[in-house]
């Protein structure tokens, strides 16, 4: 039983002994106490004040008094008007410490039979362009919120469904046709998303000069933009490979491999990967059969034109094509067909889409029609509307080639860590393929926590400089953190001192080694919460508090210097304690620390 719960139960009792009254558990409210006063957990007594008949202030002192004398857990409280505050016991703490120091895992809870089955699909990208920063975003959040998931007692599947088909893939194939001489990444020695997002540029600048030429020959805008010839062989091009053309079909092919195997290479740098990996091109005709049967069973309409819709205009929402009148799906009919593809597979309690907030609509409308087909757990389907993630400058255009490419990103990430680290010194030490090492764990460590520590339905701004800080709310400050603690274990291995398996429960703590005791009880809770709420800013915020904790207490009291055996290897229990959940928390974040730094 956590200590809330306990509080709960407690005070609930003291309410009958003091005043002959049951009250419903709803009724009690606990919450951690503010930190400007004294205490642990606050009771909130304006509730009880209609049983008691007695002022706030007296009814506080009386329930007080109980638990006090009543509760071993409890050592001391205090009122603020219609507060009661309560002190947890020491001996509380030093039992939850002994209890927990040798779990390395701890927090970390093991999905059993009848767990939750929680699918994730995040990533898909499109084959006609490489990862950019809003990919990064998506992404790291993707992987982190699995990890996460996974750390509350989930069984997680992690999916991708890459969109490998369509106009815009056609596009970049073509602009290659015409303009690159038969480039290759061999030839080239680019890699092969990155050669072909070049071409996705050209065919935009070659589109908009046909269309400044037939404005100049007297067409209007609308229709220069219909007309130009490039545009047209691109459609035609879409028809030849929805025909299965050998030659287009076999370019698409060529182009897409080449772009696979520049995925996998930022995937890898990004430390993230998948289960299963879902391709457009295969799922695409998926769900027409679907909706042809709600049309039969009239959960849906068919309109004059044969065209069919889903109406939900009375779910609050408009109506919605599945079908044109060619017969031809839209986009949404192949994630129907995905999504029942998917839970035919997985059997996932949870479906759940890590997709930016512009596609809110899509989600909602999916969700709906779902059900309306007959499937009841298209209400389990859960949307991770993210934000925006910008630079400085403002926003990235990939039509124009201005968006920030992952694979620039990171390598400039790992040249700000080099720099910064042989400024301050830290890694002189060090050889020089290890340095190497160090810089890219440093890098990659900035990149995620800048990122992961915003609330992810927030739009933001990420500044690379400003994430490669070895001081603050930071990806290397926390490593930094870590690494210190390890040294001063290795360090104390040297000098032979064997730390025991647990400490007396009367031995003396410090104020501030109680709090970074109660810090480490509250893992699991945060854990849970951040699953709950598909949050890894809140590990994030969460791993900052400790580190901020543990670095105050190393400034202000000895460790390895301690003259007392006893207080110096509960010590270094400590600090191994608060190493291995920082270790934990940030791998929870898809983000390694290192042993040395």
């Amino acid at each position: 039983m956590n200590l809330e719960k306990l509080i709960v139960e407690k005070v609930r009792i003291a309410l009958q002994m003091l005043y002959n009254q049951d009250v419903d558990d709803k009724l009690i409210q606990v919450q951690a106490t503010r930190k400007d006063f004294k205490g642990d957990f606050t009771v909130v007594v304006f509730p009880f004040l209609k049983l008691s008949k007695k002022k706030p202030e007296d009814t506080a002192a009386e329930i007080g008094d109980f638990l006090k004398n009543n509760v071993a857990e409890i050592s001391d409280y205090n009122v603020i008007k219609g507060f009661l505050n309560l002190t947890i016991s020491t001996v509380y703490w030093i039992d939850f410490f002994n209890k927990n120091i040798q779990n390395a895992q701890f927090g970390i809870k093991k999905a059993g039979e009848k767990s939750p089955k929680i699918m994730v699909e995040y990533s898909s990208p499109n084959t006609n362009k490489p990862l950019h920063l809003g990919h990064i975003r998506n992404n790291l959040l993707g992987f982190s919120i699995a990890q996460i998931l996974k750390a509350a007692g989930n069984h997680v599947t992690m999916v991708n469904l890459v969109n490998d088909r369509g106009i815009h893939i056609c596009k970049s194939m073509l602009a290659w046709q015409k303009y690159s001489n038969f480039e290759t990444p061999e030839s080239s020695n680019k890699k092969g998303d990155h050669l072909v997002g070049e071409y996705y540029v050209k065919f935009d600048t070659e589109y908009k000069k046909e269309i400044k030429d037939l404005i100049e020959q007297g067409k209007t805008e609308e229709q220069a933009k219909k007309e130009a010839p490039i545009l047209l062989e691109a459609q035609e091009m879409l028809r030849k490979w929805e025909a299965k053309t050998p030659e287009i079909y076999g370019l698409w092919e060529k182009m897409n491999a080449w772009v696979y195997a520049g995925f996998d290479e930022t995937y890898k740098k990004l430390g993230v990967f998948f289960d299963k990996i879902y391709y457009e091109s295969q799922t695409y005709l998926l769900g027409k059969e679907n909706v042809l049967e709600g049309l039969k069973n009239r959960v849906l309409i068919q309109k004059e034109d044969t065209s069919v819709w889903a109406d939900l205009t009375n779910d609050g929402l408009d109506q919605k094509i599945l079908l044109r009148s060619d017969g031809t799906s839209v986009y949404i009919t192949q994630d129907i067909g995905t999504a029942i593809l998917r839970y035919n597979e997985f059997k996932p309690d949870i479906m759940t889409y890590v997709v930016g907030n512009e596609q809110d609509y899509h989600f909602k409308v999916l969700s709906l029609i779902l059900q309306k087909l007959g499937y009841d757990w298209g209400k389990k389907l859960f949307h991770l509307s993210y934000g925006m993630v910008e630079l400085p400058e403002g926003k990235m255009k990939s039509r124009e080639g201005t968006v920030v490419d992952a694979d620039d990103l990171i390598a400039e990430m790992i040249e700000t860590a080099r720099k910064t680290s042989q400024e301050l010194g830290k890694l002189d030490a060090l050889s020089a393929e290890d340095a190497e090492n160090v810089y890219f764990t440093i890098a990659m460590g900035a990149l995620k926590y800048f990122i992961l520590k915003v609330d992810p339905r927030k739009n933001m701004t990420f500044n690379p400089n400003e994430s490669i800080d070895f001081n603050g709310n930071t990806g290397p400050f926390i490593q930094y953190t870590y690494a210190r603690i390890q040294s001063i274990l290795r360090k104390a291995k040297e000098q032979n001192i064997e730390l025991p398996e647990k400490v007396e429960n009367s031995i003396f703590l410090h104020e501030k080694e109680v709090e970074l005791i109660k810090n480490l009880h509250l893992l699991p809770e945060i854990i849970q919460e951040a699953a709950q709420n598909y949050s890894p800013a809140l590990i994030a915020n969460y791993i900052y508090d400790l580190v901020k904790e543990f670095n105050q207490y190393y400034h202000e009291f000895s460790i390895l210097k301690e003259e007392n055996k006893e207080i110096r290897k509960f010590r270094l229990l400590l600090s191994r304690f608060v190493g291995d959940s920082i270790k934990n928390m940030m791998q929870l974040l898809g983000i390694n620390v290192p042993e040395r730094m």
